[in-house]
């Protein structure tokens, strides 16, 4: 049944909890609360301004976006977007190569 919900086009939160169950062999409860407590320290962590490594999956951090000029969409004027802090996700080697199997 997870290989089912791996293949799904989407997954929310729901479908991932019950599918990190079944990988782990405990309930739903017991999964959401560990996958929420996880996701809660990585989102403290990169706005804190830390770099989170998980070896194998990738990094999570937060990157600078440098002013730039933009356009209003409704009247066409120029204006300055200004610099903004942005989080931003670097995939692992493991798993860029098992989205993306390399080409011999």
């Amino acid at each position: 049944m997870s290989s089912q919900l791996f293949r799904s086009f989407d997954m929310n939160k729901g479908e991932l909890v019950d599918a990190v169950a079944e990988k782990a062999s405990v309930t739903k409860k017991q999964a959401d609360a560990v996958l929420s407590a996880a996701l809660e320290a990585i989102v403290e962590a990169v706005s804190s301004g830390d770099k989170v490594t998980l070896v194998g999956f990738g990094s999570f951090e937060s990157r600078d976006r440098k002013a730039r000029e933009g356009r209003n969409p409704k009247t066409n004027e120029k204006m300055i977007i200004p610099e903004t802090k942005v989080p931003a996700f670097s995939a692992g080697k493991l798993f860029r190569e098992k989205v993306a199997p390399p080409k011999s």
